[in-house]
């Protein structure tokens, strides 16, 4: 009977220890996982918009189509392109020939110069000559040796060489006055050329543009350019979808982000396609709740109080040289299992996740 009794308690004991690991185990367990399945896929697609306006005559892709960086996806009529950059050109030109026109004038009034000051000189010498053969005949005609003509005819060859001398001066004055002016007038002309130049090449660049490339690797979505389409710059023609970085963007509770950090692992199962799970690490915990981001973010300050746990956006990428990655699409339902209890980054907690 007492053995029979020791067995019964020995086996109550064994059991209630088991009972116990298994709790402690599950505990853990939990306390290392958070799952949600509020979460889908999305990716950071870029609108594709022309530059300049026109008429597209050609359409280079289809709906869901996949796409390079920089193969064309449209182009625009470029014959008004076209005229612009000759009729730039041709501006230029014109420009270019006016510099190299005031220049040749500055160095033509060089050697102008040179012979005004000649003429100078040679004036200055007859007027110092003009000068001695009025006072030798002043002279003369004082102690009544000379004539009062020969007096007459000297005061007037002075007077000569001296107005021929002043001419001659102010026309090296005036030649060398116009110098600065056709200078500043090159100046302009040189700024005249940098203008037709940029002008040149925003007419070059709006050709250019008429030619619509695509941004980034992707697939095409949300395509409404038609041939015949006229389009401004900035209208929205189709989107461009990356989806080799595709991301997961998981909603979870904030009662369930105690935890979580940047780098942890992630398992994903994407609803589409049952039993191929992808893998993820945590990237980044979004700034607020998605209410809070609400044209009208609620005020819990007024009225009746409810406490709803609110969701917080989580950031998971998709770990590289996942095949799967490229069938994917943005918008697919997922659902996420987050390993909390894997090594994050040192310093990104929850509270200081983030980039």
């Amino acid at each position: 009977m007492q053995r029979k009794t020791k067995l019964i308690l020995g086996g109550s004991v064994a059991l209630c220890a088991a009972a116990a690991i298994s709790v402690d185990f599950l505990l853990v367990d939990y306390g290392r996982s958070q799952w949600t399945n509020d979460a889908y896929i999305s990716a950071d697609f870029s609108v594709v918009a022309p530059k300049v306006g026109g008429l597209v005559d050609r359409v280079a892709v289809e709906d869901n189509e996949r796409v390079r960086a920089g193969q064309e996806v449209a182009h625009i009529e470029h014959s008004d392109y076209i005229v612009a950059v000759e009729d730039a050109e041709a501006a230029l030109v014109a420009a270019q020939a006016k510099v190299d026109n005031l220049t040749a004038s500055i160095a033509r009034h060089e050697p102008v110069i040179g012979q005004q000051e000649a003429t100078v000189r040679a004036d200055t010498a007859a007027l110092r000559f003009a000068r001695a053969n009025a006072t030798r005949y002043h002279n003369l005609s004082a102690g009544g040796a000379g004539t009062v003509e020969q007096q007459q005819r000297s005061t007037s060859q002075l007077e000569q060489a001296s107005a021929n001398r002043d001419r001659d001066v102010s026309a090296v004055a005036a030649v060398k006055h116009e110098i600065p002016i056709l200078e500043a007038q090159r100046r302009e002309a040189v700024a005249s050329v940098k203008r037709a130049e940029a002008t040149l090449r925003q007419a070059r660049l709006n050709l250019r543009y008429t030619h619509i490339l695509a941004p980034v690797d992707g697939i095409v979505g949300q395509r409404s350019v038609r041939v015949g389409n006229f389009v401004n710059p900035g209208t929205s023609l189709l989107a461009v979808v990356p989806l080799e970085k595709a991301y997961v963007i998981a909603n979870f509770q904030e009662t369930q982000l105690t935890h979580v950090a940047r780098g942890q692992h992630a398992r994903i199962a994407v609803d589409a396609f049952p039993g191929q799970p992808l893998r993820g690490t945590v990237d980044s915990l979004a700034p607020a709740s998605g209410i809070a981001f609400s044209p009208i973010p609620p005020d819990n300050a007024t009225g009746n109080f409810t406490k709803v746990v609110q969701r917080i956006p989580l950031k998971i990428r998709l770990d590289p040289g996942q095949p799967l990655v490229r069938q994917l699409r943005v918008g697919m339902s997922v659902d996420v299992d987050l390993d909390t209890g894997s090594p994050g980054m040192p310093q990104a907690t929850h509270g200081g996740m983030g980039r």
